[in-house]
């Protein structure tokens, strides 16, 4: 069984060494490819492979046909939407995500820019301090989680919306602190800094539109270090050109950014790439769940994270 790590933007080097040692100690070929700038090098390097481990890497349906032995595709983080999941069920290819092993980078990365945002980019102005404000997260798995546990050091007031959990799900998570929303609307009411944590679904693109901004805070805050389609882009254009207090962080560069940059320099950040898993740890941790869930995959079938 041959297995190939094919990451454009490469895993920290512990990682990929991590993985090769997980990988070839059950006794499993591995194989790489990184800083790959070209699909046909992808195309290349998979005809052969039972398993592929990528990144944020696009694998469609030319990529598995090119693929005629591969069994296997796990994307290493919780995102899975740079895979065509209708062209690897058609091909009886197993496609899993790695929940979770990115969910603290993520969550320390969404206080870093809440701090950063209330404190005006740093840029010597008066700004505001977290305790007391209302914090609403849209979504509530792993790094929302870890999101309110931060949250309460800061003694926030923390609501939570999730369209994919029960109101009594939400009442049973006391350890973090949050108090249900019963709708994205009664989120947006209480909220005075709302962070997006859905995954990227036909209903939930641009599910966050001008009409449920508009119930936010004046001064508000909006945080997406989820995915740029959630966002109805001429709509926030048109609520931050209302408010002039109302600021949108991001670590996923908007297709209007230079929009944003020209008509918000000081209420509109977003980071160069995405950045919410870019730490050592993260990096290491959803790569070696890759090469684990891959060795229990061929193992004994394993397949408890597939998302197909």
């Amino acid at each position: 069984m041959k297995v190939l790590l094919a990451t454009s933007k490469p895993f920290a080097l512990q990682a990929v060494q991590g993985i090769q040692n997980v990988i070839e100690t059950a006794g499993l070929k591995f194989e790489k490819l990184e800083n790959y700038t070209e699909k046909s090098q992808l195309l290349d390097a998979v005809r052969d492979v039972n398993a592929l481990i990528v990144r944020s890497d696009d694998v469609d349906g030319e990529i598995m046909d090119a693929a005629p032995q591969l069994k296997l595709i796990i994307r290493a983080g919780a995102g899975y939407d740079n895979v065509d999941l209708e062209a690897a069920t058609s091909r009886n290819i197993c496609v899993m995500n790695t929940p979770g092993q990115n969910a603290n980078a993520v969550a320390e990365l969404v206080f870093g820019m809440m701090i950063f945002m209330q404190r005006n980019l740093f840029n010597g102005n008066v700004g505001r301090e977290l305790i007391n404000r209302r914090l609403g997260l849209y979504a509530f798995g792993n790094v929302a989680k870890k999101v309110a546990r931060i949250a309460r050091g800061f003694n926030m007031a923390i609501y939570a919306y999730s369209p994919a959990l029960t109101h009594d799900d939400l009442r049973k998570e006391g350890e973090y602190g949050v108090i249900t929303a019963y709708s994205n609307r009664e989120l947006f009411e209480n909220s005075d800094i709302v962070s997006l944590h859905m995954p990227l679904l036909e209903e939930t693109k641009q599910c966050v539109d001008y009409k449920l901004l508009a119930y936010m805070a004046k001064d508000g805050l909006l945080i997406n270090t989820a995915r740029k389609e959630l966002i109805a882009e001429d709509d926030l254009i048109r609520i931050m050109e209302e408010r002039p207090e109302f600021q949108y962080v991001t670590d996923i560069k908007p297709d209007k950014h230079e929009v944003f940059m020209e008509k918000f320099p000081n209420r509109y950040f977003s980071t160069p790439k995405k950045s919410g898993a870019q730490t050592r740890e993260a990096n290491r941790n959803a790569g070696i769940a890759a090469a684990h869930q891959t060795v229990m995959f061929f193992k004994n079938g394993d397949d408890r994270y597939r998302v197909n």
